[in-house]
């Protein structure tokens, strides 16, 4: 699987800080190791605080703004959670377009945890199958998704494929499913 994603572009979407570090990098790794490039793209230059659930963890480079980039320069979008880091997106009009954007042109986006809060905001859920923390079960279920408590889900009833998983528990199995769908573009 090391070729499976050569010249492939990946964004990740992150606020300036909170999101789930683990729910960046292992998805990060898993398209690094498939021969892709990921970018780190948040609402504000400069460095991206992550965590490790509550505790501050690393800084991250952050490689374009929401501002300055589009859906057109990628191939697929990932959206890591935190509680505080979908909280925040969704309040961003720049970075709701942005993840919009991916559906409007049928393009992979991969999502764990909290992060379907930007996509409720979206309002791109309607009809799909997702999973997510049990919390937002409701919120997906209100934005007229399908919320289903499983490890990983791959839903290809829209207009892209949208992967969601739980937890960092279940990043290998996202990781694999975020890696298939972009390949198979």
């Amino acid at each position: 699987m090391a070729a499976a994603l050569d010249g492939r572009k990946i964004a990740f979407l992150v606020a300036p800080e909170g999101f789930e570090q683990v729910e960046l990098t292992s998805p990060w790794q898993a398209v690094e190791g498939a021969g892709g490039t990921p970018k780190l793209v948040s609402t504000k230059g400069g460095k991206a605080q992550g965590f490790d659930h509550l505790d501050r963890s690393d800084l991250f480079t952050v490689d374009a703004t929401v501002a300055d980039t589009s859906a057109d320069d990628f191939d697929a979008l990932v959206l890591p959670g935190g509680v505080a880091n979908p909280d925040f997106l969704r309040t961003r009009e720049g970075a709701v377009a942005f993840a919009k954007a991916f559906f409007d042109q049928g393009k992979p986006v991969a999502v764990i945890c909290h992060g379907p809060w930007t996509l409720v905001e979206a309002g791109v859920l309607r009809g799909r199958r997702v999973t997510s923390w049990p919390s937002l079960a409701t919120d997906i279920r209100n934005a007229g998704g399908d919320w289903v408590d499983e490890e990983v889900v791959v839903c290809k009833d829209g207009p892209n494929t949208l992967v969601s998983s739980r937890k960092p528990a279940d990043l290998p199995a996202f990781d694999n499913a975020l890696v298939q769908a972009v390949a198979a573009g």
